[in-house]
């Protein structure tokens, strides 16, 4: 008789989707790797085929204008969806990637309904207990992550524009925390903020001057812990 002794011990791994079956599916995207300040945003959605929406498209293609209108039809339509962060802090300690992937598994367990599959942009995935595959462009092929895309994305724009609000020497609202020329000159000369990625090198190879400068205050109203957000049932 063959052992009965299970793999147990082993680590967990992703399930593929040869075990999926008939069920919702949920995209999942993210905004915000890229920049040298604020936290990675990561969106999971599961949109409702009886109602659907278009000029759904990668966010990166669709003007600010057709976003912020998608936005808010997504959040309408959608069955339901979970908007997560992962802070800064949290980038800084265990790296942008798997920060990257600690947002997308809080999107999908944030869910109010309990996707049979997950489809995610890219070509890594988050370790979910829930079948799941990467799909390169999946944000201009699928319509699930391309909705997922757009309220990242939204949601991190938005972000930055709370804390140019408070930290207008930054540029925030221009050029969202990327390393821009602008983005670099304002931090030689104002050093970093709490905002600002220590663990990127940009950041981190700063000469700050002065020290009191580093301590700036994160904006008011917004939140770093998870946030999520979904259509009443």
């Amino acid at each position: 008789m063959r052992s009965r002794k299970s793999s147990a011990l082993e680590p967990p791994t992703q399930l593929g989707l040869e075990w999926v079956r008939e069920g919702l599916l949920c995209g999942v995207d993210e905004a915000g790797r890229g920049p040298l300040a604020g936290p990675v945003v990561a969106a999971a959605v599961i949109l409702d085929d009886q109602n659907p929406i278009k000029g759904l498209n990668d966010s990166k293609v669709l003007s600010e204008k057709k976003r912020e209108q998608l936005f808010d039809e997504i959040r309408a339509k959608a069955l339901c969806f979970c908007i997560a962060e992962a802070t800064v802090e949290e980038i800084d300690r265990i790296n942008i990637l798997q920060a990257t992937m600690l947002a997308m598994r809080r999107a999908v367990e944030g869910l109010r309904l309990k996707p049979a599959h997950v489809q995610v942009d890219g070509n890594r995935l988050p370790v979910l207990r829930i079948p799941a595959e990467a799909i390169v462009k999946g944000d201009a092929l699928v319509p699930a992550i391309s909705a997922a895309s757009i309220l990242a994305k939204v949601h991190r724009d938005r972000f930055c524009l709370q804390m140019h609000a408070q930290h207008p020497e930054y540029g925030f609202d221009n050029h969202k925390g990327y390393g821009t020329r602008e983005h670099l000159d304002a931090l030689r000369v104002h050093g970093a903020s709490v905002w600002h990625r220590q663990s990127f090198a940009p950041v981190r190879s700063l000469d700050l001057g002065d020290p009191g400068l580093a301590n700036i205050a994160p904006p008011r109203n917004v939140d770093p812990a998870l946030n999520e957000e979904m259509r009443p049932g």
